[in-house]
């Protein structure tokens, strides 16, 4: 059995250019077949091309504009029949164009459509998917501003943060089932997405932006690690566990049956 079929086929969302694309490349080079989901067609055909001549494995094309849900379907019919899929890269998303008050609310809707309603229809479709195989693995493309929403445009940190948190509780019904999942968590990287919603590098701190093929390499090697959620730039892992566990002694606290003594509300106050 060769290594190709080992691995498998990969589907990647938004493999035309920037985190997509190196995805694409990276798991040619391990590999994995590949299914690229992009809406520019020539590109993914370019790029498809160049990397089956370049490691000989198969490289397909579906063309999907994944705010359109006619083209959401057409990607998770091909997730759920295609058994070679062992690999779902769910990166496809849309970036702010500026100050969440001053965007037009149907760009804020195409957002939503993309980076939740389709990344999240998708993410369970693989995971339904895989599951019926007993194998396989999705890497979620999350944000850092899913943990910092304050530095960035709302609606966009929104669904970042949904993506998140879609992984995490995501993982806790996969366990045991023999498919993986990842969330990686992105800072700023040179990709296109600043280009196509009016922004620039040229302004940003050199030392704050990631080269595109630096971050995917990264994001891999957490995932050969079995991270479940990824930050490329963090050096010291000890300070996400710490807010990991920051956050797990709150879970006690969460749901109870009243309310906390420092509202002053509740009937055991209004009895007194």
């Amino acid at each position: 059995m060769t290594e190709t079929l080992k691995l498998g086929t990969a589907l990647v969302t938004g493999a035309s250019s920037g985190i997509g694309a190196a995805y694409a490349e990276r798991l040619a080079r391990r590999g994995y077949d590949l299914v690229l989901v992009a809406r520019d067609e020539d590109r993914l055909k370019t790029t498809a091309g160049r990397l089956s001549r370049e490691t000989g494995v198969k490289a397909d094309v579906l063309r999907a504009d994944l705010t359109q849900r006619g083209d959401v379907a057409a990607v998770e019919m091909r997730l759920r029949r295609d058994d070679s899929i062992t690999l779902f890269v769910n990166n496809a998303g849309i970036g702010p164009k500026g100050p969440l008050l001053k965007t037009e609310l149907d760009y804020l809707d195409q957002m939503v459509d993309l980076n939740v309603t389709a990344a999240n229809r998708l993410a369970v479709a693989a995971a339904q998917a895989f599951v019926g195989r007993g194998r396989g693995a999705i890497i979620n493309t999350a944000s850092v501003v899913a943990l910092w929403p304050q530095v960035f445009s709302g609606t966009y940190t929104a669904s970042k943060a949904f993506v998140l948190s879609l992984t995490e509780s995501l993982a806790t019904e996969l366990a045991g089932t023999g498919v993986r999942i990842q969330a990686v968590l992105p800072g700023l990287t040179r990709t296109e997405l600043f280009d196509r919603v009016g922004g620039s590098f040229d302004n940003m701190d050199p030392n704050m932006v990631m080269n595109v093929g630096d971050l995917v390499d990264a994001a891999l090697a957490g995932f050969d690690q079995g991270e479940l959620v990824t930050i490329p730039s963090l050096s010291d892992k000890t300070l996400y566990d710490s807010f990991e566990k920051a956050r797990s002694e709150l879970q006690p606290h969460l749901s109870l049956s009243k309310p906390a003594s420092r509202y002053g509300v509740g009937a055991e106050t209004a009895a007194t």
